[in-house]
């Protein structure tokens, strides 16, 4: 386990992005930009003797990069774009002709950047997470300056040699690592989690509460609109599967049943569908934690508003909930598919979700994390094994089951005491992270098992 508080940010967690992956498109196209700012620091004779650039990518990055865009995503941080404000039908129109090629500068140099200057390696690479991408200034063939990094799921990157960060400058308010820690602090404070986590929201990122509000109001909104666009479009997802958009059909059936008992969970379904096909479509949509987990959440905080009718403040409540299971997911396991399989992306997710629906009804800590709990147990070992490496089957479909499993969590652990639980959600992460660690790499995210062999049958 993590021996250090806690210090992630909600806005970490939550980011806003270009899909379909947050680990295969939001992380390498922030790593790319990384590394074209420290090009841009280097002695101006370094950069002049330079004649190119490559990029090698390894693991599950070299595995499914091309069917998650990891390519583009390069290109475009390389040219200075960042993910919350790419647009996503340019990114989706880079590298269509491999004969293209863009302009990367650096000072008074311009590099051509191309399909050729992407490398997507098979062979082994040392390294200690499994989606590593490595950046090269080259001269003649060889290499003048070189970086390393990891996406480590969720859009999350690490720099080789930055591994550990130290956190000893963020004076935590109230630190915790795990749901145990947390409830003393509330209990020993008197505070409901929503102010704790404010408070180390502040002392993390030093925004106002006012501010901090608000950008939780805009990500509720950039989700919704995920919802909403994916509600209208409709057609054949871009890739080889050529599969079909089902969103709008569901809800227009959810509609038409308005009086059934079905129609309740046709609207969620439909909600959730239509977040995870903008993601596979490459739109813009929020990590909740992940991109390959944007329509779990998304569905539920639109089902929440439009159905239940919560107001901006329980709605913000419940982002806090999820925000602090996702925390203590990320920190004492992993939310990365490469590392977790699904049950890190989707698990994760319907854990958030359960959470969110818990406190936005306002039960107590106890409920929070019970229902948390339910909802990961319930996918211990779900295998990564995207068909054609895209994010759509089993993904989107996944994306509603793991929001139908959140909210027969939240009634499951709402049903009775919560201290009856046998299982703590501490407890839970444990069997997680060994449930990973444990679990072959052909069924974490590489597609090479599971539905992923059924390829050539769609």
């Amino acid at each position: 386990m993590n021996n250090s508080p806690i210090t992630t940010s909600i806005f970490d967690l939550f980011k806003v992005g270009p899909g379909p992956s947050s680990s295969h498109t939001i992380g390498p196209m922030k790593a790319a930009y990384d590394f074209l700012e420290r090009l841009r620091h280097l002695p101006e004779a370094t950069v002049e003797s330079a004649d190119s650039i490559h990029v090698h990518l390894y693991g599950s990055l070299s595995a499914t990069g091309k069917g998650h865009g990891t390519d583009r995503a390069i290109v475009a941080g390389l040219l200075g774009w960042q993910p919350e404000s790419t647009d996503p039908v340019a990114l989706m129109a880079m590298l269509k002709d491999p004969a293209v090629t863009y302009p990367v500068v650096v000072g008074n140099r311009t590099f051509d950047l191309g399909a050729n200057s992407i490398h997507f390696e098979r062979k082994k690479y040392e390294s200690p997470f499994a989606n590593t991408v490595v950046f090269q200034l080259v001269a003649n063939g060889n290499g003048l300056y070189e970086e390393e990094y990891y996406s480590i799921g969720g859009g999350f990157i690490l720099r080789k040699g930055e591994e550990t960060v130290d956190q000893s400058a963020i004076q935590l308010p109230y630190k915790y690592q795990t749901m145990k820690e947390l409830k003393t602090r509330l209990a020993d404070h008197q505070l409901t989690l929503e102010q704790l986590m404010l408070a180390n929201e502040t002392a993390v990122t030093g925004r106002s509460t006012k501010e901090i509000n608000l950008r939780i109001d805009q990500l509720l909104d950039f989700m919704h609109k995920a919802v909403r666009r994916g509600l209208r479009h409709t057609g054949t997802l871009p890739g080889s599967i050529k599969l079909r958009r089902k969103a709008p059909v569901l809800f227009q059936q959810a509609r038409g049943l308005a009086q059934s008992s079905d129609s309740f969970l046709i609207f969620l379904n439909s909600y959730c569908l239509a977040a995870s096909e903008e993601n596979a479509a490459g739109g813009i949509v929020v990590t909740a934690p992940t991109s390959g987990a944007s329509g779990v959440i998304p569905g539920l905080t639109y089902l929440a508003k439009h159905h239940f009718h919560y107001s901006k403040e329980t709605l913000r409540a419940g982002m806090w909930a999820a925000a602090a299971v996702g925390f203590l997911v990320k920190h004492n396991a992993s939310i990365s598919g490469a590392e977790m399989g699904c049950m890190g992306e989707i698990g994760t997710a319907s854990a958030m979700g359960a959470a969110f629906l818990t406190q936005c009804a306002g039960h107590s800590i106890g409920a929070i994390e019970a229902a948390a709990e339910i909802g990961i147990e319930h996918h211990l070992g779900m295998t990564c094994d995207p068909i054609g490496g895209y994010v759509q089957i089993p993904c989107i479909e996944r994306n509603a089951m793991g929001a139908v499993k959140a909210y027969n969590a939240f009634l499951l652990a709402t049903a009775g005491t919560p201290a009856n639980q046998k299982i703590s959600l501490d407890a839970v992460i444990k069997v997680m992270k060994a449930t990973g660690r444990d679990m072959s790499t052909r069924y974490k995210e590489t597609s090479e098992a599971g539905l992923a062999l059924s390829a050539t049958e769609c």
